[in-house]
């Protein structure tokens, strides 16, 4: 072996000490990867180990990191130890590893991989939330079994965050590396970074480089409006105001979620309240989910949809009408122009934070990429999009809401919060 070569961040010693779970997190250049294969390579040859390597999807081989653990034995001169086959990569000694997609499983062949040692999950960012709950409960069956995670973080309310960050298990090791913390970072890596700081948005060289959480995926359609948001505190405790009338507007569905944005206005302020999503109820499911909220509603914004009547009866608005409801239609626009508007919009919007499935939405709210262009083309029609295209008609109704003169403009004036109280019967 290349004992020259067998070295490590000295941030990453805990790898060696036995833990239930051990994660790892960073930026690039933080030798996230490199070194937890290097380290389970050497393990292996202490002792014959089972190694499942993992990660969400795997459609070939090609995507897993097979071809890491290929370039390590070379570098550290275990090619007498390690054989390496197409799918797998076995030891002298019978140390073995095996490669899979987490998607792909089922709570039933998910049991081939019971007995295994150690679990390398790479790239956890992007594990569902299923997968984690299909893998965990059969890795444990096995008493000393090790669940060894790496990941660049993503969204903060990504499965993975939520299950290792926000709410470690007891014994977890947790580790952040990034680029200043691995003294075996390249000079040629360290010019690219410096010219990333150089040209990228604060947000995004966070992200790449220091392991920070991103304000939206990549591709989102409102990622820089959402990067702003956060920085400038616009998500936070924001309650309903006695003093101001309450709005509606609705994105319609049925087998797609109905999604409900309710807001306040105040000058040049908007305020996002509240939010209502579910799927497959009728309109007078959400009249009375409305009529039990302890704020009263004044006026509900319809897309232009909301007018059209449907062979099982009257259309969405009408129905509202004969339920007391205040109904304005919007008009029929392309929606670029309504994600033009709402990105005017964005400078004077607050979304209180109790908000969290809205918040998901408006950062995963992106656009279709086709294989064929490569370019961005119209916005996804997914989970994410229906509270997305709430805050669009939001947008197109706030001109609406202005009982005063003046109006929306659409200005970037920015306010400080507005210092209203709690509302103590808002929950």
């Amino acid at each position: 072996m290349n004992e020259e070569k067998a070295q490590f961040p000295q941030k990453l010693e805990p790898l060696f000490k036995p833990a239930r779970y051990k994660v790892i997190r960073g930026g690039r250049g933080g030798g996230k990867s490199w070194s937890v294969a290097r380290a389970l390579l050497l393990l292996g040859l202490q002792r014959p180990i089972r190694v499942l390597c993992a990660r969400e999807t795997q459609r070939s081989i090609r995507d897993s990191v097979h071809r890491l653990l290929v370039d390590q034995i070379a570098k550290l001169g275990l090619s007498g130890y390690y054989r390496i086959q197409q799918v797998e990569i076995t030891g002298v000694n019978g140390t073995q590893f095996i490669f899979s997609g987490l998607s792909d499983q089922t709570v039933t062949s998910i049991k081939s991989y019971e007995g295994v040692d150690i679990c390398w999950v790479e790239e956890g960012q992007t594990v569902t939330r299923n997968s984690w709950q299909i893998l965990m409960p059969t890795l444990f069956r096995k008493e000393d079994c090790e669940l060894w995670l790496t990941f660049n973080p993503e969204l903060d309310n990504d499965p993975t965050w939520k299950l290792f960050i926000e709410k470690p298990r007891p014994g977890q090791i947790t580790l952040e590396i990034n680029w200043r913390d691995n003294p075996f970072f390249p000079p040629e890596l360290d010019e690219l970074r410096l010219y990333d700081k150089s040209i990228l948005p604060e947000w995004e060289y966070n992200w790449i480089w220091e392991g920070k959480c991103k304000p939206a995926i990549t591709g989102a359609i409102y990622a820089d409006q959402m990067a702003e948001l956060f920085s400038q505190g616009r998500v936070g405790e924001f309650p309903v105001s006695q003093q101001l009338p309450v709005f509606a507007a609705w994105d319609l569905g049925f087998d797609d979620a109905t999604a409900i944005v309710i807001f306040q206005r105040q000058v040049s302020a908007v305020r996002v309240v509240d939010y209502v999503e579910d799927r497959q109820k009728l309109v007078p499911h959400y009249s009375r989910v409305l009529r039990e909220k302890p704020y009263a509603v004044k006026t509900i914004f319809l897309p232009h949809d909301g007018r059209q009547n449907h062979l099982t009866g009257f259309s969405v608005e009408r129905t509202l009408q004969d339920l007391q409801w205040d109904v304005r239609v919007l008009p029929k626009t392309d929606p670029e122009d309504g994600i033009r508007q709402t990105r005017l919009l964005f400078p004077q919007l607050y979304i209180d934070a109790r908000c969290e499935r809205l918040i998901d939405c408006l950062k995963r709210y992106r656009r279709i990429i086709p294989a064929t262009t490569k370019e961005p083309s119209n916005p996804a029609h997914d989970e994410f999009s229906h509270g997305a295209d709430a805050v669009r008609y939001m947008a197109m109704a706030c001109p609406l809401t202005d009982d005063g003169p003046g109006g929306f403009t659409g200005s970037s004036l920015k306010l400080p919060p507005l210092k209203y109280g709690w509302n103590p019967s808002y929950t």
